[in-house]
């Protein structure tokens, strides 16, 4: 991000004051933008920039405009939940930035490194269920809200290509399936849609847990969000196997939470919904256009494989299930010989 730009833009926010040279310090942790620290004598803030090629090997590329979306998203959510995201301090169009609160890491670590660490609570798994559900039932069905979003344009080419159709290609037999997925998914406009809900995007903040980077934000299927989350609590068991029990009991808790929130259609039905999902991005953080970066082995890689092709071709329907599968795969693979 160049300084030139960010301070003309922080001019126009009126965020910054002729004279101001702030310490700007570039923020790791993502691949879809560019985020830097500010400090301006009134204090730190953030100002973030979507990038037009994420920076990933694969060749990426998704609308900037997505940055106006999160925006919104922010203070849509803020208007439901103010303690669940940062506060929104301003928006320039022309450079396509804007600012908002800066969260110290020591008040608010991100929930990922806890996880990595062994700090493992199902409390905060919980909280972080009960606040996608609310976020979710206080846009179900709200028209207003789906105009808003109608963001399948972005949707479709960051989400449901790069993590459902890529990893199709790479695996023909489940090619029918994850396609499948892919417009049961785009056809459900329920609710307003995060995108991007994974640990590393969850501050564990003082007030409960709150969510960053919506740049996927959307108008569709809630059974995203909560797969995509608890897709990663799996992913953990995988990395971090000695813990697998306490993420485990971190998955069921924000799944019974985030399900008891539900009352804009059938519980069983965005339930079965989410346990047919989950498997497709399970593989397709092995083998799409994102794999994650923590699965350094092959042996780690294959496992989670063979647990998400069994539930491709042959689906469960509840969320237990998948835990059941899981637990059993790994154990079958825990007891073969060497």
């Amino acid at each position: 991000m160049q300084k030139e730009l960010l301070f003309a833009a922080l001019a126009r926010m009126g965020l910054m004051q002729s004279g101001d040279m702030p310490e700007v310090i570039a923020l790791t942790g993502g691949v879809s933008s560019d985020i830097v620290r500010v400090a301006l004598p009134g204090g730190a803030l953030c100002v973030k920039q979507a990038l037009p090629k994420l920076k990933v090997t694969a060749d990426w590329q998704a609308p900037v405009e997505r940055s106006r979306f999160e925006l919104h998203w922010l203070q849509t959510v803020a208007s439901i939940l103010p303690d669940a995201v940062p506060k929104v301090l301003g928006e320039d169009a022309e450079a396509g930035m804007f600012a908002m609160q800066f969260l110290d890491p020591a008040e608010y670590p991100v929930w990922k490194e806890q996880l990595r660490d062994g700090n493992i609570s199902p409390a905060t798994a919980a909280e972080v269920g009960r606040r996608m559900g609310a976020i979710h039932r206080a846009t179900a069905g709200d028209a207003k809200i789906a105009a808003m979003f109608a963001t399948d344009h972005i949707f479709f080419p960051i989400r449901l290509e790069p993590y459902l159709s890529a990893t199709a290609a790479k695996h023909p037999d489940c090619a029918n399936r994850l396609q499948s997925l892919v417009r049961i998914t785009g056809a459900a406009k329920k609710a307003l849609v995060h995108g991007d809900i994974s640990p590393k995007n969850i501050l564990a903040g003082p007030r409960g847990p709150g969510f960053l980077d919506a740049e996927c934000a959307w108008y569709g299927d809630p059974a995203f969000d909560i797969a995509f989350c608890l897709n990663h609590l799996l992913l953990k068991c995988a990395w971090r196997p000695h813990w697998q029990a306490r993420y485990l009991e971190c998955y069921d808790a924000l799944a019974n939470a985030y399900l008891a929130s539900v009352n804009w259609e059938s519980r069983a039905d965005i339930e079965c919904r989410t346990a047919h999902l989950l498997p497709g991005l399970l593989l397709g953080r092995i083998d799409g256009r994102s794999p994650v970066e923590y699965l350094s082995k092959e042996s780690e890689r294959e496992a989670v494989r063979r647990v998400a092709r069994t539930l491709l071709l042959e689906p469960v329907a509840t969320l237990a299930a998948i835990r059941h599968h899981w637990v059993t795969q790994r154990e079958s693979v825990d007891r073969s010989p060497a």
